[in-house]
């Protein structure tokens, strides 16, 4: 993350299946739109009610895209971090438009109401050795030893 940028945390629910595509270079993009609604108890009728939900579109590139599209659906719950961005652009009749988005570095399931099954195999991604310490020949085994590092 670059200084001056704004981070920002979600927790919220997929509004539809993600859309993925490719730019003309090849990136992978996924783009979905998730919804956060806050929630408070209230003690007078002992229920819960929703507040107002707020919308987020979001973006991701490269290997998170293609992960996104392939492991999420509309009314996924997810935790997601990413940096909020402004888009401006001028509409064909000449009007200036602006958004904000999200742009997403991380994102996953949210584990509070459900489970998941982890599918596959970590991949060298950016930054990232091949290397697991935990996919050693003592940890498939269910040894007791301390992984090595």
């Amino acid at each position: 993350m670059s200084f001056g940028e704004t981070p920002i945390t979600i927790i919220g629910n997929l509004t539809a299946d993600p859309e993925l595509k490719f730019t003309a270079s090849g990136q992978a993009l996924a783009r979905f739109t998730v919804a956060s609604t806050p929630r408070t108890f209230d003690r007078e009728n002992n229920q819960w009610k929703d507040g107002t939900s707020t919308f987020f579109r979001c973006a991701a590139w490269r290997t998170l895209a293609e992960h996104v599209a392939d492991s999420l659906t509309k009314g996924s719950r997810v935790v997601l971090s990413g940096r909020i961005r402004q888009h401006d652009w001028q509409t064909p009749e000449g009007e200036n438009r602006s958004m904000l988005a999200v742009e997403v570095d991380e994102i996953g399931a949210s584990l509070r109401f459900t489970t998941v099954q982890i599918n596959g195999r970590r991949t060298n991604g950016a930054g990232l050795s091949g290397d697991d310490p935990w996919a050693t020949a003592s940890a498939a085994t269910g040894s007791d030893a301390e992984p090595p590092f």
